[in-house]
């Protein structure tokens, strides 16, 4: 907060959040972290504090993340040249064991580090551990690529009934040992309907839905699943907002309230979002009254 501000203006802000505070006090609240926000330190900072704050609020607060540019990153260092089919990464087994170090470890325990740092109390798991994400070929082009067949929650509840945030990093399993990279949108979705989530919160590197996808100030700042679908049609939503829409989509219809796609570019967009009147983004809901 800004060193100008009084105590009497500092005591006004956290006066008009307490609502809002209440209203979130022992839910659940899925973040999906990835993009600009996790390249940036010092965003990625401020979206740990925002997770503690949060947390020490009474908010039950689930940090899903990806790591794809790391995963690129690394595989170039390894002189292995990412490839992408639709937008998803071809998977070889070496690329899958890349992306679950990197997933797993190198990213996981610095955000567990980074919260625990803040004052949190966080743990790290992956989607293997407990069996979480459970997953079979999405297709054979694309190699260890997974799809999603069941989410055993009960590590994650375990974690939240022990006070901890749970962080999770998106690689999947199945019954033979084999391991598989998870779109970590579809992950996040999937983790929040098994939790049946508040809300799910997406962080991207644009502001939300745009009318004109050109234009900032075209923002929607609430649509439900139905206009969501009105706007594929019309080509509004189009290009690589088709798959974070669907996923938003997929979570509401799995037994999340409402999802949020918004810019984690914007310091302490969460906290906007949950915190304030104007919120941040775009909010996806199942009906139009929610």
């Amino acid at each position: 907060m800004d060193g100008n501000f009084s105590n009497a203006q500092r005591a006004e802000v956290l006066t008009q959040a307490l609502p809002y505070i209440r209203r979130y006090n022992g839910k659940v609240i899925v973040v999906k972290y990835g993009g600009n926000a996790m390249v940036n330190p010092e965003l990625k900072e401020q979206v740990m504090e925002d997770i503690v704050l949060l947390w020490l609020t009474g908010v039950k607060v689930v940090l899903v993340h990806g790591g794809g540019p790391e995963i690129s990153d690394m595989m170039s260092k390894l002189g292995k040249k990412a490839e992408f089919i639709d937008g998803l990464r071809v998977t070889d087994k070496e690329t899958v064991d890349i992306a679950q170090m990197v997933l797993s470890g190198k990213i996981n325990k610095t955000l567990v580090n980074l919260i625990q740092m803040k004052g949190g109390k966080a743990m790290g798991v992956s989607g293997i551990d407990g069996r979480l994400i459970e997953a079979k070929p999405k297709n054979e082009k694309l190699g260890y690529v997974g799809e999603i067949e069941n989410i055993n929650i009960g590590p994650v509840l375990d974690l939240l009934e022990k006070g901890y945030i749970p962080v999770i990093s998106t690689i999947g399993c199945d019954g033979y040992g084999n391991v598989f990279n998870i779109n970590g949108d579809t992950a996040a979705a999937c983790i929040a309907g098994a939790l049946k989530a508040e809300r799910m919160i997406m962080m991207t590197d644009i502001a939300g839905i745009l009318k004109d996808k050109d234009n900032p100030e075209t923002l929607i700042p609430k649509i439900t699943v139905k206009e969501a679908e009105r706007l594929f049609k019309d080509g509004v939503i189009s290009g690589g907002m088709i798959p974070k829409t669907d996923c938003c989509i997929k979570a509401i219809e799995c037994g999340v309230k409402n999802v949020v796609i918004m810019d984690g570019r914007i310091p302490h967009s969460i906290l906007m979002e949950l915190l304030t009147d104007e919120g941040a983004g775009t909010m996806v809901t199942g009906y139009a009254n929610d």
